[in-house]
């Protein structure tokens, strides 16, 4: 997910200069957050933003849960029996 407003690097930066502050900023957040090695953290990274999608997927499917628990299945029935339609 792309950052809104987060400039990693300085306009004018070359594709090189760019690599070398990927990598300072990666080596910085392995450090600070206690990671082997940068694949580590983006392994990390990647798992924990995909627990992030799973969990709102997962409340969605609660919520429409929830819709279902509160719908009367017996009104339901009866409208079925006025249909003109066989059912």
């Amino acid at each position: 997910m792309p950052l809104v407003g987060f400039t990693m690097t300085a306009s004018g930066m070359t594709s090189l200069s760019v690599s070398f502050e990927t990598r300072r900023q990666l080596n910085s957040m392995k450090a600070m957050g206690d990671h082997r090695s940068v694949d580590d953290l983006l392994a990390e990274l990647v798992k924990q933003n995909k627990l992030m999608r799973m969990k709102g997927v997962l409340d969605e499917l609660r919520s429409r849960l929830d819709e279902l628990n509160e719908l009367d299945a017996d009104a339901l029935v009866r409208k079925l029996a006025l249909s003109p339609f066989p059912v």
